[in-house]
């Protein structure tokens, strides 16, 4: 199967250039793709177009991942309703420098082979670049017509907040890339999303007219969710790439939560498995949908991708330590940072060291942590069966709760009700 139809068939191209897979096929091509430095870490939409430069050089191509360190400071229009707050340059930089150490993990940066990775960022060549000579060298060359008719620009035109000359300039920016690019670093194919179109399009026009060249462009679809939501989004915000910001175990969760629908489609999109394997799975899964098969497979594969093994094994452990089945449970074995990732977010509540060492009833024990308002209610939802100490069911309200009880040496976790977790330590 060669490139284009393997990312066809893993659902990775919408539009794609007139010529695009000739080109492909005739010779190994340069081709980027830009990465928006508005944070210092990517999130998980980034991963498509990591995905697309790592199938791209595998396949004998050669990458080239732009970091907008000068379109950064202006902003894209695409996909967007009102115009965005511009970040000073010493945010930028620090933005610049973060998503590059992370850009660096999946592709292959080894100068000896010929299509080694490389990592450009356009304000080395637009910072020598004047008001004057980019109006007189670049602009003559797109009419203000053919800008006017690209959807990102008219959607803002006929919207309430309108669009300013700066991101209006936006796509005559990406439009420059693409043709220093091809001047400079003889590439050849830009790709981006959905919403990009209009600005790859615009670099493809810019190397026809001024340079009388060609150049080619595919672009991917915008990952949504089956049933509503944006992806990538949870109650906590963005799932980061970067640990610091999303924990391996958080991480991990996002996609073992996924729709059965989304995960047959991820699966494909997100991960390196063969279509083989990937079909198969999709049976079995389809056969047994409670036993979450795809969901698992996938969870774990781009855990790895993004985490390394070692914290996808970590982030499956926990997992099974707390949603495991009852009797398969046992969460003294997990260690201070699993549990503190999987608690990520949940109420801390603090008890004395001198009450766990004493020991304390349950009743005053979830009282006492604030856990319950009062012994009253605490009583009444312990006799009712609605609490559970280290995942298991507290059936006696003369529980006494001590150093017995404790994981990883200080925490004890209290469930209320299905969902409610607490996280108690003492101090």
């Amino acid at each position: 199967m060669d490139i284009v139809a393997a990312l066809k068939w893993r659902g990775m191209i919408q539009d794609i250039m007139p010529g695009t897979e000739e080109q492909l096929k005739k010779e190994p091509t340069t081709c980027y793709i830009g990465f928006d430095p508005t944070a210092d870490s990517l999130h998980i939409g980034s991963l498509v177009p990591i995905l697309l430069l790592y199938h791209l050089q595998q396949a004998g191509h050669k990458p080239l991942a732009l970091v907008g360190g000068a379109t950064g400071m202006v902003g894209d229009p695409s996909g967007k309703s009102e115009e965005r707050n511009l970040l000073n340059e010493e945010t930028l930089q620090k933005n610049v420098a973060g998503v590059k150490k992370q850009l660096e993990k999946y592709l292959d940066f080894d100068p000896s082979k010929k299509n080694c990775a490389e990592i450009v960022n356009n304000y080395d060549w637009f910072k020598g670049l004047g008001f004057i000579d980019f109006l007189r060298d670049v602009g003559k060359h797109i009419t203000v017509n053919y800008m006017m008719a690209k959807d990102s620009v008219k959607k803002r035109i006929e919207g309430e907040t309108g669009i300013s000359y700066t991101e209006f300039a936006y796509q005559l920016m990406q439009g420059y890339d693409f043709y220093w690019l091809y001047q400079n670093k003889n590439c050849k194919l830009q790709m981006g999303g959905s919403d990009q179109w209009g600005n790859i399009t615009t670099g493809t026009e810019l190397i026809r007219r001024k340079a009388s060249g060609e150049a080619f462009a595919f672009t991917c679809p915008l990952i949504t969710k089956a049933y509503g939501g944006k992806f990538g989004k949870t109650e906590k915000g963005n799932v980061w790439l970067d640990p610091e910001k999303t924990s391996p175990f958080q991480f991990y969760q996002f996609w073992l939560n996924a729709a059965d629908a989304d995960a047959e489609k991820w699966i494909k999109i997100f991960t390196l498995i063969d279509k083989t394997t990937i079909d198969q799975l999709i049976a079995e899964h389809r056969n047994d949908p409670g036993a979450r098969l795809l969901q698992k497979k996938l969870a774990e594969a781009i855990t790895t991708f993004v985490h390394g093994e070692k914290e996808c094994q970590t982030a499956q452990q926990t997992t099974e330590q707390l949603f495991g089945k009852s009797d398969e449970i046992n969460m003294k074995e997990m260690n201070e940072p699993a549990l503190l990732q999987a608690m990520e977010g949940v109420p801390i509540h603090s008890i004395s060291y001198s009450m766990i060492s004493d020991g304390i009833d349950v009743v005053s024990f979830l009282a006492e942590t604030g856990i319950f308002p009062s012994k009253g209610e605490a009583r009444k939802m312990v006799a009712g069966g609605g609490v559970s100490i280290n995942k298991e069911k507290v059936v006696d309200v003369n529980l006494v709760v001590d150093k017995s009880h404790l994981i990883a040496g200080n925490y004890v976790v209290v469930q209320r009700g299905k969902k409610n977790h607490h996280l108690v330590k003492q101090q």
